[in-house]
């Protein structure tokens, strides 16, 4: 046996140790979000820019490699998935419109051409006829922020997805004028 070389409580602590580490290390790891291996809803994915004024481009890839100002931050596929900058699996968008994270975390609903987040029934974002991309406050004012170049047509949804997961992560970071919904809904997207 393995063990006979060492000390009856060497190797019995040794096993314990091992077999805890390993039922934390699982523990830790996030699940991956639903549908994982088969996909959810189809994108067509097709080279994008989303220019900002006060903030970094955002470009779409033809491979689905969502760029800011030149930096890798995560990557869609054909089949609606989405990966972190370290290709770990982060969100799927579920036929339905759901998008899921993992450990099953909603993060909202995104349709063609409007997203809401997982804490309210109505839109927060648009992307209009023109590529503008409107953010709606809760006291109902609007403002524009920036424009996509190369949404037109069916690959507005891999547009408005791509402003969904943007508008996930700032919002824990937004001033208190921006989006007051809830507190904490932004934990975990670390795009």
């Amino acid at each position: 046996m393995l063990w006979e070389s060492y000390p009856a409580d060497v190797s019995r602590l040794s096993f314990t140790a091992l077999v805890l580490a390993s039922v934390l290390a699982s523990a830790c790891a996030p699940s991956a979000p639903p549908r994982w291996a088969e996909g959810g809803s189809p994108l067509f994915i097709t080279p994008a820019r989303w220019e900002r004024p006060d903030d970094d481009s955002i470009e779409i890839q033809p491979n689905g490699r969502v760029l800011e100002g030149g930096h890798l931050r995560f990557v869609i596929d054909r089949a609606g998935r989405v990966t972190d900058d370290d290709y770990e699996p982060f969100a799927v968008l579920l036929p339905d419109g759901r998008l899921v994270g993992t450990d099953n975390t909603a993060l909202g609903y995104v349709g063609v051409n409007n997203a809401s987040p997982p804490f309210a029934q109505n839109a927060w974002l648009s992307l209009k006829n023109d590529g503008q991309v409107v953010f709606y406050e809760p006291n109902g004012d609007r403002s524009v922020h920036g424009v996509w170049r190369g949404c037109d047509g069916p690959a507005r949804r891999a547009c408005t997805l791509v402003t969904q997961i943007i508008a996930m992560r700032n919002y824990r970071v937004m001033p208190p004028s921006g989006p007051t919904f809830g507190v904490g809904v932004g934990v975990g997207v670390g795009f």
